[in-house]
């Protein structure tokens, strides 16, 4: 097995095509073709499915898959810091919930690199498809929370999927709504005093679990609820209907504007409140890349010091 091998897997699966995958690796197809039958003999599994449509991973491919892009990530992540690497563009990618101090910082890492060079990505998506993404290396680094309410289910999900999760903040909740709700001018917000105003969430889609879920405190009971997709909807809506949304209190005006406050959530017997543990996952036994390093640097200013 040759990292040559595992680069021309990994361009097939990505394009879907031999004639794409040559094109790109500038090989010709039949070396591609060779390459790849050499590598199914060696490891006595077939990898692709070839039909007059073109060509798919079987099983055995797509389970391997994952290793031949962790094997080449960890190439390419070594290659970076102590060689001279080659004219590809490097890839980074980030999958979050939705902070917009994670979209913060991706920005000041990003200024400090030569676009130019690099394929950067950033998702803000669904929690599950945070895990999925750097699980399955679409992204490097991945961003989310676990409190006493999810810890248990996510980090089983974590294993499963062989994550590691690495702490950077803990934080109570906020009640985060725009500057002229009539509950901003107050010092603390009660549950009581919500139940009037639709609290907003993030769908997490259908039949999701509860521990998905990116607000802390989910499992409460709101009597009006609204689901949204994205981060500007969701402020949209915070102006537009007087909604709400229980966060972290880390707020970003740089990026979400000065229209918006968080106050600080106060409990009650039947309301607690909780701690929200505010972290990034990788996949185990990995070396971040310098990239990553530096990302991963500019999260930790962006955060408020404990």
């Amino acid at each position: 097995m040759t990292l040559i091998q595992l680069r021309y897997l990994i361009a097939i699966a990505e394009t879907g095509s031999l004639n794409k995958a040559a094109e790109q690796l500038y090989v010709s197809q039949p070396s591609l073709t060779s390459a790849v039958k050499e590598l199914e003999k060696e490891l006595g599994i077939t990898l692709l499915h070839r039909s007059g449509r073109g060509v798919s991973l079987t099983n055995d491919g797509a389970e391997f898959l994952l290793y031949a892009k962790q094997i080449y990530g960890q190439y390419e992540t070594v290659l970076e810091k102590y060689g001279k690497g080659d004219a590809r563009k490097k890839k980074f990618g980030v999958s979050t919930q939705h902070y917009s101090f994670a979209v913060k910082a991706f920005v000041d890492m990003a200024k400090e690199f030569d676009m130019s060079e690099y394929e950067f990505a950033i998702r803000e998506t669904k929690t599950a498809e945070v895990i999925r993404d750097v699980s399955q290396m679409k992204s490097e680094i991945g961003i989310l929370y676990l409190s006493e309410l999810n810890r248990k289910p996510m980090e089983k999900l974590l294993r499963t999927a062989n994550l590691t999760f690495h702490p950077l903040i803990e934080c109570r909740a906020y009640v985060y709504l725009w500057k002229n709700h009539p509950l901003a001018g107050c010092s603390q917000i009660c549950f009581e005093q919500l139940k009037n105003y639709p609290c907003l969430s993030f769908e997490q889609g259908d039949n999701s679990a509860f521990y998905l879920a990116e607000e802390i405190l989910s499992t409460n009971e709101y009597p009006r609820t609204i689901r949204a997709n994205d981060r500007a909807t969701m402020l949209n809506l915070m102006v537009g209907l007087n909604g709400y949304t229980l966060c972290s209190g880390i707020i970003c005006e740089e990026l979400n504007g000065s229209e918006y406050a968080a106050i600080p959530f106060q409990e009650d017997e039947s309301n607690r409140n909780s701690t929200m543990e505010i972290g990034y996952v990788t996949r185990e036994n990995t070396i971040l890349s310098g990239v990553g390093e530096r990302y991963v640097e500019k999260l930790k200013s962006c955060l408020p010091a404990e």
